[in-house]
């Protein structure tokens, strides 16, 4: 006997697993499909609304929250209430350290090379774990609201992530148990939902300009014979109506004549007034004076002041206009529609300054909030092999290149090159006999690779041996239509080659996914993968080299008292490593930074007026 599926919520027949449209925000997500007359259609499971606040919170008995019931939680709870968790996705510590004042909850220190760490109680965290619950939460609204499985999705991304932001959304995808079958730029999902009902025939040049809560991207786009291409994109990952909300915050802390410091520490009212201003900023859509308190503390605030405080954010996105521009070789005269996209672009000032700057009225006709969704699902109808009108091309944001002598960046494939793309080089070794050649990948625009990222690094082995200059090793570069980079790597007289997918430094392989995702099944309260704790392992061991070198080498300038506590830190430490308890030695880590971080500072305090006696200090 043969089984139909039935789609229960459409009463059609299902052929196959439905694919779904993923926006996954900074402050909101939302999950969106194709309704069976073919029109995309948002996600409203059980009244809760369109939009899944993308905030996560861990109640003190273990009970993990997501979306609406969670976002109660930022005010009364803030330090176990995760939000903003995009804006650390695939990043180190180092490329947010300057932002580390906008998180109520811990971020943790780690080194240049890892990704970041975030720590909610006893335990630690990684933005794609995070992430993957906010997926998690998405899915099972699907699937209720929609009576049948939902197993594959495409999900969206800022033009602006790097390889290393895209292939953390894939693993968090993963984790979450998608399929994720595209990654997406969310201004080109954005033209795909305007570009519904577009005449073929017609040509279009398209500026989208997306301000959501913590991004800021502007794509220009042309639409021509159903094709969408992406002419250039141009943006900031750390700018979005968040920001709006800092600024009014530091506005009232300035007002009230209140200690900003003293405010960031109290992570209760750090919270309350970052909702507060969040309400206010809203309110001036339709009314022109805010005015209301917080216990003692006035939050009054005009449409007008409002106005002046926000100008500079806002011309920082008028200049990514003008570089979008000037990158797709294009003028002000040639854009025929400015599409805006994102929350944040209800802001009026923002309409306004759009408008004027590119000298015609802005379309903002579908809801900000829902259009990305609404394009990724059209997307996912393309996957699924039900649109055959619409082909989309891609572009991608930086340039892509290897290390060559003297630490300099070579270009293999160019920023806005579009994708998929291939691109290659000739090199050859500079030493007689070299049997390796060390290939190291960056991202980014600087000739200097100390100024790009690196996104991965690996050998060439079995060269044979020659003089210096008479290999010949081929390296080419396959973007797919992720933005997930593979590098091929041969050396053309013997044949010796190799093939890596880069993935960033923390990466999760394929199969790691799926053993987590099996262990998250057989052992529901231990998670913890085999490769976690091999990491936090290694992160004990160097510690512990780290600090017995440190006192070794200084243990002059080091107190009794604070070494032999110091020692303590040690013992307990390499006892963690050897309990193999992921969190347990990842606080011992942290114990241990917290408490030599004030004498190592004293030591660089010396060694800086030491050396300038002219003396020297290791």
């Amino acid at each position: 006997m043969a089984k139909v599926s039935i789609n229960l919520a459409t009463g059609s027949l299902q052929k196959e697993d439905i694919i779904v449209g993923i926006d996954l925000g900074t402050t909101n997500s939302l999950v969106a499909f194709i309704n069976p007359e073919k029109q995309p259609l948002v996600i409203n499971d059980t009244g809760k609304g369109v939009l899944v606040p993308s905030v996560v919170h861990f109640g003190q008995t273990g009970d993990v929250l997501v979306g609406n019931e969670a976002k109660e939680y930022l005010t009364t709870d803030p330090q176990n209430t995760v939000f903003s968790v995009k804006r650390l996705l695939g990043r180190s510590y180092h490329d947010i350290e300057n932002y580390k004042d906008f998180f109520s909850y811990k971020v943790i220190d780690d080194d240049s090379e890892s990704l970041v760490k975030i720590k909610v109680g006893d335990k630690f965290y990684t933005p794609i774990e995070l992430s993957a619950l906010i997926l998690k939460e998405l899915k099972a609204r699907a699937e209720h609201a929609l009576k049948t499985p939902v197993n594959r999705a495409v999900i969206t991304v800022p033009a602006y992530f790097n390889d290393s932001q895209r292939q953390a959304t894939r693993d968090a995808g993963k984790l979450a148990g998608l399929d994720v079958l595209r990654i997406v730029n969310e201004p080109t999902a954005a033209s795909l939902a305007y570009g519904i009902g577009l005449d073929p025939e017609e040509t279009k040049t398209i500026a989208v300009y997306d301000l959501g809560g913590g991004t800021f991207d502007v794509s220009i786009l042309q639409i021509q014979n159903g094709i969408f291409e992406v002419l250039s994109t141009n943006g900031d990952t750390f700018l979005g109506g968040d920001d709006f909300d800092r600024i009014i915050v530091d506005y009232w802390i300035e007002k009230n004549n209140l200690n900003k410091a003293e405010v960031i520490a109290d992570n209760e009212l750090a919270q309350q007034l970052r909702l507060k201003a969040e309400e206010a900023k809203k309110a001036f859509s339709y009314q022109s004076l805010f005015n209301e308190k917080i216990g003692e503390i006035w939050c009054t605030l005009d449409r007008n002041t409002f106005e002046e405080l926000i100008t500079p954010k806002v011309l920082q996105t008028i200049t990514a206009c003008k570089n979008a521009l000037k990158d797709a070789k294009l003028t002000i005269k040639e854009i025929d529609e400015v599409v805006m996209v994102g929350g944040s672009t209800r802001t009026a000032l923002v309409k306004k300054m759009v408008a004027e700057f590119f000298e015609r009225p802005v379309h903002d006709n579908l809801n900000p909030d829902e259009v990305v969704a609404l394009g990724a699902a059209i997307q996912a109808d393309i996957l699924a092999g039900n649109r055959k009108d619409i082909l989309l091309l891609d572009v991608t944001p930086l340039s892509l290149g290897i290390e060559t002598m003297g630490g300099l960046m070579d270009v293999i494939i160019p920023r806005n090159s579009k994708v998929p793309t291939k691109g290659g080089r000739q090199y050859t070794t500079s030493i007689d006999g070299q049997v390796n050649m060390k290939i190291a990948v960056y991202q980014g625009e600087r000739d200097l690779i100390k100024e790009n990222r690196k996104l991965a690094e690996f050998n060439l082995k079995g060269i044979p041996s020659m003089p210096a200059g008479f290999p010949k090793v081929d390296i080419n570069f396959l973007l797919n239509a992720d933005g997930i980079l593979t590098i091929q790597a041969i050396e053309l007289r013997s044949g010796v080659k190799q093939e890596v997918e880069v993935k960033p430094t923390y990466g999760i392989t394929d199969d790691q996914v799926e053993q987590m995702l099996m262990d998250s099944i057989t052992h529901a309260k231990d998670d913890v993968s085999a490769r976690m704790v091999i990491e936090a392992r290694t992160e004990g061991n160097q510690m512990v080299y780290t600090v017995e070198n440190f006192l070794r080498k200084n243990g002059s300038y080091v107190t009794a008292e604070e070494t032999e506590q110091t020692n303590q830190y040690l013992v307990n430490l390499k006892a963690a490593i050897e309990t193999g308890d992921k969190d347990l030695i990842l606080k011992n880590i942290d114990e241990i930074n917290e408490f030599t971080r004030p004498f190592a500072e004293r030591l660089m305090d010396q060694a800086i007026s030491t050396a300038m006696r002219g003396k020297s200090i290791e």
